[in-house]
C-alpha cells in the first residue's frame, strides 16, 4: 500500500508541478525567447517569473498570459524565477519587487507581447527551415504547422528560433481566442505545495548550515551595548555568538538550541537614542495634530492655492457642516512564516536564499552594507509563507549576511514569533479628520481630509523614498484625495508626527485608515442628510461609473433591501490599484456580541487573468480586513511593542469566518490589481452593519476596545 505522501507525488507527476528552482543566469543552458521563455527539446516551456510567490498565484497568471499568445499545452509549462536583472524589472515599478498588487496590471501587455513575439520567432524559424513565407504558417498546441502537412515542435525549432530578431509588434489574440486567459486555471504552485518539495525560506537546506536567532533591542533605535556570550555558548549545540549594532544572534547546528541561547543571554542595551514613545501620548498628538492643518497636497494639474480658494467659497456657500475624527493603532503584519534568510558566503560575495518580495533593494542593501559591488551578492528566491508588504524590507536578509561573514560559513537565520510581531515595520497609527460642507439637501458642496501619522517614504527601506525636500508623503492621503464619490471641493493635508517606531507599508497602504474614515464618513452624511445609507452613494456617484456598477452589484448580490430578521448590514467602496471593490457585510448584534453572518463583495479588476485567483484574493483580503478591525492593535509603551505573540495579537478563527460571497463585475478595463484591494472596505462595512444593529458610530479601530466580541 502506497503512503499519502507517494501517493500525493505520484498525482502530482502527472499533473501540473511548479519546480522550484533556483534562478539560472542569462545565457544559460536553453535559449531565452523573447526574454521570458526557455523552450527544450522535448516541447517542456519554461516561463520566467520576476514575482515572488506569496500564496496569491501570480505565477499562475503570468504563465496564462504568456502561454496563450505562445499557443502551447497547459500540461507543458513550467515556472522559474528570472534573474535579477533589469530585462525582468517589473515595468511599472522600475525595480525587480513584488507589491501593489502589480504583478499582472503593471505587467498584463508586455507578458502577453513576450509570448506572441516568442510565437513568431518560431514560425519564423519554420518558415525558414522549409524555405517558405512565414504567412503560410501557423502554431498550434506547441508546434507549427506549415503547408503539405508540415509539421515541427517547438522544442525541434527553439534554438533556431533563439537567434531570430524578435518583432517589434506582433499581432496578439483577439478574445475569442483565448484558452487560458480569463479562465480559472489550475495554479501552477499548487501541487508541490500540497506533496511537500516546496520550498520555503525556512526549508533551505545547504551542506554544513547552521541555524541563527536573534535577539533585537526591545525599544526602537537603541542598540547593543554589552554582551557576555558565554551562558549561550554553554548551551550544547551553539557554536557561535554574534553581536550586530541593534542585536545579538546565537548561532547552533538548530534552532532550539540557538534559541536556548539566546534566552540564556542577558544583553545590555543602549537606549539613549531610543523611542520613548507611548501608545496613550501618541494617540494625543494624532488627535491634536489632526485638528489643524497639515502640509497641504494638491493632485498633479492642480495647486494648494486653488483647491483652498474653491473649497473655501464653497464651504460659505454650505447650509451645515458635519466633521469627525476616525483613528487607528499600529498593526503589524503577522506572516505565516516568519521572518528568515539563509546566507552563504563566497568569494568576494554572498548567496542568498530568502522568501522576499523585493529582489532587486535586498541585493543593493546588502551589498552595500557588506561593502562589495552588487554583482557580487546572488539572491535565490525561494516561496513565502506570506508577505503583505512586510517583505519588502531588508533588514532580515542584511542580519542574515553579516551572521554567515562573521561566521564564515551558511547560515539560516530564523526570527521566532515575538521578534517578528515586536520587530515589523508596522502599518502606521493615524488619525484622520473629515469635514464636509452640505447643502439644503444634505448633498456635499466641500470637503476636507487632515491625516495625522508617520512616513513611510523616511522608514521604508532606510529611506530609499524618501524626497530631500519637505513634501507630503502621498502614501498617507491614498483613498482620500480622489474619491470615487462627488464631494464638491476638497482640501487635503497631511501632519508628520515620528514616534519613532518602524512604519512601512502594510497591505492595503493607506486606504487602511483612510478608506475607514472615508466610508464612515460617507454614511454619517448620509444620516445627516436624512437619506438611506446605498442610496445616498449612489447619489453621488456617476451613472455608468465603475464605482457605481460596482456598488449596485454588491448590494444586489447581498440582497441589501431584504435582510434576514435580526440581521443588519453595512457598505463600503474603496477604488486602488486600477480596481473597485464594494463589500457588504451582514452582522447581528446581541449583548455586545458581533456576529458576521455574511460578507458580500463585488470587484471590477478589469481582465481578472485568472478568475479563480481574483475570488481567492479577496477571499484572504477579507479574512485579513476581519482580523485587523475587530482584533488588529499593536501598542508602545516606552519605546517597546507591548504584544509579544498571537495571544496579545489575536487573529480570526475558522468558527469566526463568515460565509463569503464574490461577484466578479466586468466592466471591459484593462487588469487591474487584487492582491490588497478588499482589504479596506471591510472595516467600514462592518462597522456601517454595527451601526445599523446598535446605533452605535464606532471611530476608532479595533472594535474589541469598543466592549465588542466576534463570535
Amino acid at each position: 500500500m502506497s503512503t499519502r505522501r507517494e501517493f500525493l507525488q505520484g498525482a502530482a507527476a502527472g499533473g501540473l508541478l511548479l519546480a522550484v528552482e533556483w534562478p539560472v543566469e542569462a545565457g544559460g543552458k536553453q535559449p531565452l525567447l523573447a526574454s521570458w521563455i526557455r523552450i527544450a527539446p522535448d516541447g517542456t516551456v519554461t516561463i520566467l517569473s520576476n514575482t515572488s510567490e506569496i500564496g496569491q498565484g501570480t505565477g499562475t497568471g503570468i504563465a496564462q498570459l504568456i502561454a496563450d499568445e505562445l499557443d502551447v499545452e497547459w500540461r507543458q509549462i513550467r515556472l522559474e524565477m528570472a534573474p535579477i536583472e533589469k530585462t525582468w524589472f517589473n515595468a511599472g515599478w522600475g525595480e525587480y519587487a513584488t507589491y501593489g498588487s502589480g504583478g499582472i496590471s503593471q505587467q498584463e501587455q508586455p507578458l502577453r507581447l513576450a509570448g506572441a513575439r516568442a510565437r513568431a520567432m518560431l514560425i519564423e524559424a519554420a518558415a525558414r527551415r522549409w524555405k517558405v513565407p512565414a504567412a503560410e504558417c501557423r502554431t498550434m498546441a506547441g508546434f507549427v504547422l506549415g503547408p503539405w502537412g508540415r509539421k515541427l515542435g517547438y522544442g525541434a525549432l527553439a534554438a533556431a528560433a533563439a537567434a531570430i530578431p524578435p518583432p517589434e509588434k506582433p499581432p496578439l489574440k483577439a478574445r475569442t481566442e483565448w484558452k487560458f486567459i480569463g479562465k480559472p486555471m489550475q495554479r501552477l504552485d499548487l501541487p508541490a505545495k500540497v506533496n511537500g518539495t516546496a520550498v520555503y525560506g525556512v526549508d533551505v537546506k545547504l551542506p554544513g548550515l547552521l541555524v541563527a536567532t536573534i535577539a533585537q533591542c526591545p525599544a526602537f533605535g537603541g542598540r547593543l551595548a554589552s554582551v557576555d556570550p558565554a551562558p549561550a555558548l554553554a548551551i550544547a549545540g551553539v557554536k557561535r555568538v554574534v553581536e550586530l549594532e541593534n542585536a545579538v544572534a546565537v548561532v547552533a547546528t538548530g534552532y532550539w538550541p540557538a534559541h536556548n541561547g539566546v534566552l540564556a543571554l542577558q544583553p545590555k542595551w543602549d537606549l539613549s537614542k531610543a523611542s520613548q514613545a507611548s501608545s496613550t501620548s501618541y494617540g494625543e498628538q494624532l488627535r491634536k495634530a489632526a485638528a489643524g492643518e497639515g502640509l497641504p497636497y494638491a493632485p498633479q494639474g492642480t495647486t494648494v492655492a486653488a483647491l483652498a480658494e474653491a473649497h473655501a467659497a464653497a464651504m460659505a456657500k454650505a447650509a451645515r457642516s458635519v466633521e469627525a475624527v476616525y483613528e487607528v493603532p499600529f498593526v503589524a503584519h503577522a506572516t505565516m512564516e516568519p521572518m528568515n534568510a539563509t546566507a552563504r558566503p563566497r568569494a568576494g560575495g554572498m548567496e542568498l536564499w530568502i522568501p522576499t518580495q523585493n529582489q532587486s533593494a535586498t541585493r543593493d542593501h546588502v551589498a552595500r552594507r557588506l561593502g562589495i559591488k552588487p554583482e557580487k551578492v546572488t539572491l535565490h528566491t525561494t516561496l513565502a509563507g506570506g508577505g503583505f508588504g512586510r517583505r519588502i524590507e531588508v533588514d532580515f536578509a542584511i542580519q542574515a549576511a553579516q551572521i554567515a561573514r562573521a561566521v564564515g560559513g551558511p547560515v539560516k537565520l530564523i526570527w521566532s514569533r515575538e521578534e517578528d510581531l515586536q520587530h515589523d515595520y508596522y502599518r502606521p497609527a493615524a488619525a484622520v479628520r473629515m469635514t464636509a460642507g452640505l447643502d439644503a439637501k444634505g448633498a456635499p458642496v466641500a470637503y476636507q481630509v487632515e491625516t495625522a501619522c508617520e512616513s513611510l517614504a523616511e522608514w521604508s527601506l532606510f529611506g530609499a523614498y524618501k524626497k530631500p525636500e519637505v513634501t507630503v508623503d502621498t502614501a498617507s492621503l491614498m483613498g482620500v484625495v480622489r474619491p470615487a464619490y462627488a464631494l464638491g471641493a476638497s482640501r487635503s493635508g497631511w501632519s508628520r508626527i515620528d514616534a519613532g517606531v518602524p512604519v512601512a507599508f502594510w497591505r492595503s497602504v493607506g486606504a487602511s485608515q483612510n478608506i475607514f474614515a472615508l466610508e464612515s464618513f460617507v454614511d454619517e452624511l448620509a444620516v445627516a442628510a436624512g437619506a438611506e445609507p446605498l442610496a445616498y452613494r449612489l447619489r453621488l456617484l456617476e451613472r455608468g461609473s465603475r464605482g457605481r456598477k460596482v456598488l449596485e452589484a454588491a448590494a444586489e448580490a447581498a440582497g441589501w433591501s431584504k435582510p434576514a430578521p435580526g440581521r443588519y448590514r453595512g457598505i463600503g467602496l474603496a477604488p486602488a490599484n486600477g480596481s473597485v471593490v464594494a463589500q457588504v457585510a451582514e452582522v447581528s448584534v446581541e449583548s455586545n456580541q458581533v456576529k458576521v453572518h455574511r460578507v458580500t463583495c463585488a470587484v471590477d479588476c478589469g481582465l481578472a487573468v485568472n478568475p479563480d485567483c481574483v475570488a481567492a484574493q479577496m477571499e484572504g483580503g477579507i479574512a485579513f480586513g476581519l482580523s485587523t478591525a475587530f482584533f488588529g492593535q499593536i501598542t508602545i509603551a516606552e519605546g517597546r511593542v507591548e504584544q509579544s505573540n498571537f495571544d496579545g495579537f489575536p487573529l480570526i478563527t475558522l468558527a469566526q469566518m463568515p460565509e463569503i460571497k464574490v461577484v466578479l463585475v466586468d466592466t471591459g478595463e484593462k487588469a487591474g490589481g487584487t492582491g490588497e484591494e478588499a482589504v479596506a472596505p471591510l472595516a467600514p462595512a462592518l462597522a456601517n452593519a454595527i451601526f445599523a444593529a446598535t446605533g452605535r458610530r464606532l471611530r476608532s479601530l479595533p472594535l474589541v476596545q469598543h466592549g465588542l466580541s466576534l463570535v
